[in-house]
């Protein structure tokens, strides 16, 4: 801001409370209109919970909206752009901009600033705010919503670490109980040590796992003993949580920025199969902000001409680009998590296609 202290004169002043203005104004109208379908299509499963109105909100609303306002921002960042910037070259307010001196470059800074408001503001609500607020959003729907879905993970097969091994027939998430387990523990190729159980329960309390009904074959070259655990219990700790074995999806969205890191360091080491939803998970979080540049970009070179029709041509053409890339992150996401296209250029694809449609409007731009 000090390099900048000097250099924002009022035109600048006036076009940024402009676009943050309309951007702040147009987002909440969207997020009411949704907030209102969600609450319509929802009503059955709210009366169903048995919670209050404070329950509903604190539970639900709290983590969806941060999550609507999340997923609409580029959507609504390049309408605000769109249709600000025709209004003003319909009223022929860029005109004289130009004609004073003032090069479409410099005309551009002020648009700059505020999209690295937006990106600001994004990538902090990305890395620190939104694996909370989905953490609030996908337990409700898992518990109420979701409630006929199957909520139980079978045949679990996983390497917790070079030496061990383990394996469940199946694990319920919702009551966070698995059957059938077994642990097996390695010296290279020589098994040393194998633990079976009926069950095994996270405990949330002792943040350890508890096994049932379980026996223990220790294994020393031609020497082996064996201790058994009928009818008693056995607390344990291993390197494993039960969103390890989540049947829902949406998981993914509720580890913070260093368990996200974390789970991505042992997937490379469990091969569960999830190793492309985590890493797209990951460089979203990053990557997918910098669309208020791209679209900004965008939005500016297509609007900042007087055409016939008013502000209504540009802005459908405005919305029309903004859908196609919203579909376009669909696509590569769904590329990326089902097809095998590695994550980082599913994520950037999307930016690098639109920023070369963006550069190549500025050049035809009016200057």
């Amino acid at each position: 801001m000090s390099l900048l202290k000097g250099k924002i004169k009022i035109v600048d002043q006036y076009i940024i409370g402009k676009y943050l203005g309309t951007f702040f104004y147009t987002l909440a109208i969207f997020v009411i209109i949704i907030v209102v379908f969600d609450l319509s299509e929802k009503m059955d499963d709210f009366m169903k919970s048995g919670l209050s109105f404070w329950g509903i909100l604190s539970k639900y609303y709290a983590g969806s909206i941060p999550f609507y306002v999340n997923m609409l921002s580029p959507l609504i960042n390049f309408i605000a752009v769109i249709f600000f910037t025709a209004k003003m070259a319909d009223q022929t307010e860029i005109v004289p901009i130009l004609s004073g001196g003032v090069s479409f470059n410099r005309f551009l800074l002020p648009y700059f600033i505020s999209a690295t408001v937006i990106f600001s503001a994004n990538l902090a609500s990305n890395l620190y705010i939104l694996p909370y607020t989905n953490t609030l959003k996908n337990s409700f729907e898992n518990t109420y919503v979701k409630r006929n879905d199957p909520s139980t993970k079978t045949n679990i097969h996983m390497k917790l670490d070079d030496k061990t091994y383990i394996y469940l027939e199946s694990f319920d998430n919702k009551t966070n109980y698995g059957y059938r387990f077994s642990l097996d523990n390695f010296n290279g190729d020589v098994l040393v040590q194998k633990i079976v159980a009926d069950n095994i329960k996270w405990d949330s309390t002792k943040r350890k796992w508890q096994l049932s009904n379980y026996s223990i074959r220790r294994i020393n070259g031609l020497k082996e003993s064996m201790i058994y655990g009928n009818g008693k219990l056995k607390d344990t700790i291993l390197d494993m949580r039960p969103n390890d074995f989540s049947a829902y999806a949406n998981v993914v969205q509720n580890l913070s920025t260093e368990e996200l890191a974390d789970k991505i360091r042992k997937e490379k080491v469990r091969g569960t199969g999830i190793m492309n939803d985590l890493e797209f998970e990951q460089y979203k979080r990053f990557l997918h902000p910098l669309s208020a540049y791209i679209l900004t970009l965008i939005g500016v070179a297509l609007s900042s001409r007087k055409v016939r029709g008013g502000v209504g041509v540009s802005l459908g053409i405005g919305i029309f680009i903004s859908f196609a890339y919203i579909v376009f992150n669909q696509f590569t996401q769904m590329f990326s998590t089902k097809g095998g296209l590695p994550p980082v250029i599913a994520v950037i694809s999307p930016t690098i296609a639109f920023g070369l449609l963006g550069i190549y409007l500025l050049k035809r731009a009016p200057k």
